[in-house]
């Protein structure tokens, strides 16, 4: 049962409602909350296809969720900062009704104080390293176009993980293994085991909307696969099946496969980290 504690405001007459949860997520230390910065892409425009594309709302909203609930602090950048903006059908409310039965998503996006904290995200060069636990790099589709030059973000993420915290990639935000290398010059992602969107999926996306009409059969919705990618790069990619919500770990750099891995993610840096 929630406490409702009311203050009046002294300039008007409404009376404002704060609602204090009585849950207990039993952390192991109240006074040092372990902390996730979560990087999600700023607004971009596919090469592609012409489209407006940004951020996928799940790999936010799921991963969120799970922190909150084992007491975690999170904080919201991006790789430029400013507003960010999500891809439509990740949206639960777009008429597509792809995205209608995520109710997490939906709730945030209908709390206020948590749908703002996309309206003005920091930098990824603002991210002081030291302040957190692990990072955590949601995907969406404009990573695919945008994250070449997210060289901040390469650093940040590198920085992390050459620090011995959790590095963490999802769905198209693992992309950024394309790019991020090490101090001393190698590939970060080289002979690790990784997951990311994987071809079969890159394949169902093509042919939905080529069934749709929306792009002609010579052209693809990504301008490059992260599995194909990856497995040129040295990397050992595994995934969990078709749309199955999948992560995995190698040492501290963890991964998951796709939109509906949300969740599998953050357990499994929850895991990792503890409370």
């Amino acid at each position: 049962m929630p406490i409702v504690v009311a203050r009046r405001d002294t300039s008007s007459s409404s009376v404002e409602r704060n609602v204090v949860s009585l849950r207990d997520p039993n952390p192991s230390n109240k006074s040092k909350p372990k902390r996730v910065a979560i990087v999600i892409a700023n607004p971009a425009t596919s090469t592609t296809t012409g489209w407006p594309v940004g951020f996928w709302w799940s790999e936010l909203t799921h991963p969120y969720f799970t922190f909150h609930e084992a007491g975690y602090e999170v904080e919201i950048f991006s790789p430029s900062g400013g507003r960010c903006a999500a891809d439509g059908m990740s949206d639960p409310r777009d008429a597509s009704g792809y995205s209608a039965s995520d109710l997490i998503s939906m709730g945030f996006i209908h709390t206020p104080s948590l749908a703002a904290l996309v309206e003005n995200t920091k930098p990824a060069s603002a991210i002081d390293v030291a302040r957190f636990d692990a990072i955590v790099v949601a995907g969406g589709q404009a990573p695919m176009f945008s994250f070449e030059k997210a060289t901040d973000l390469h650093k940040k993420f590198v920085a992390f993980y050459e620090s011995g915290k959790i590095a963490a990639a999802l769905c198209h935000g693992v992309a950024l293994l394309r790019y991020a290398r090490l101090s001393n010059g190698e590939l970060l992602a080289k002979g690790k085991t990784v997951t990311g969107f994987a071809n079969v999926e890159e394949d169902f996306a093509d042919n939905a909307v080529w069934s749709m009409g929306a792009l002609s059969r010579d052209k693809h919705l990504m301008p490059w696969r992260i599995e194909d990618e990856l497995k040129k790069l040295g990397v050992n990619f595994v995934q969990g099946g078709l749309w199955r919500g999948f992560a995995v770990r190698d040492g501290n750099l963890i991964t998951g496969q796709q939109n509906f891995s949300g969740a599998e993610t953050a357990s499994l840096i929850v895991a990792t980290l503890g409370r």
